[in-house]
């Protein structure tokens, strides 16, 4: 069973600027247009959202290692509460790859890049250095695309319909990213991977460049 999350601009504290990561959990069916679930929104089009950011998971498992790492939080520390608008048992970095396709109710979503955790994790919990635990222990979530549109509801199912190329999960691209000087070759064969993102496959082909240049 999914948990689907959306949610409007808000501001957030202390200096009030907008954010579209409080989410409240919705109760019925909802239409993922190419753009993500209906109703959802985001307060900077620039980072966040956009048809290759269309739906983000965070595995539900997560908030265990994050509740461990800031005990002070750890009732805030639930399901959609990092902004995410999808949440089901038993799917993690470790076991989705770039490009995996989905079935979620009617719609059909491919993973399409890992989540790139912002400043703003740490103003929504009110404590420093969670954004930065988030990026070093790759507990980051994915983001999909939508290849067909269509309907989902709570009760939907959602299953893996198809493997990405080349089998890259989303917990070894980025472990790849974050080494200190990872193999161009490394960072080519994962730009390589069709589903990925634009942007993700310039990052990596460009530090491969420079890896290269450097040898």
């Amino acid at each position: 069973m999914v948990t689907l999350f959306a949610g409007g601009i808000r501001s957030l504290p202390p200096d009030n600027r907008a954010t579209g990561i409080f989410k409240s959990e919705l109760h019925g069916a909802v239409l993922i247009g190419r753009n993500g679930l209906a109703g959802d929104e985001q307060a900077d089009r620039r980072v966040h959202g956009g048809p290759e950011k269309a739906v983000h998971q965070y595995p539900i498992g997560n908030y265990a290692l994050l509740a461990e790492a800031f005990p002070e939080v750890r009732n805030l520390l639930v399901a959609g509460s990092l902004g995410e608008n999808l949440s089901v048992a038993g799917w993690d970095e470790a076991n989705v790859c770039i490009g995996d396709i989905f079935r979620l109710g009617e719609a059909v979503i491919q993973v399409s890049q890992p989540r790139t955790p912002c400043w703003k994790i740490d103003s929504r919990f009110g404590v420093e250095g969670m954004t930065r635990f988030i990026d070093q222990s790759g507990l980051s979530g994915w983001y999909f695309r939508v290849i067909d549109e269509g309907m989902v509801a709570p009760e939907s199912e959602f299953t893996l319909i198809e493997r990405g190329a080349h089998e890259v999960s989303v917990n070894r691209l980025l472990s790849t990213w974050r080494e200190h000087r990872p193999a161009a070759e490394a960072l080519e064969l994962i730009a390589s991977i069709p589903a990925l993102s634009a942007n993700w496959v310039k990052k990596l082909n460009d530090r491969a460049e420079r890896l290269k240049q450097l040898s």
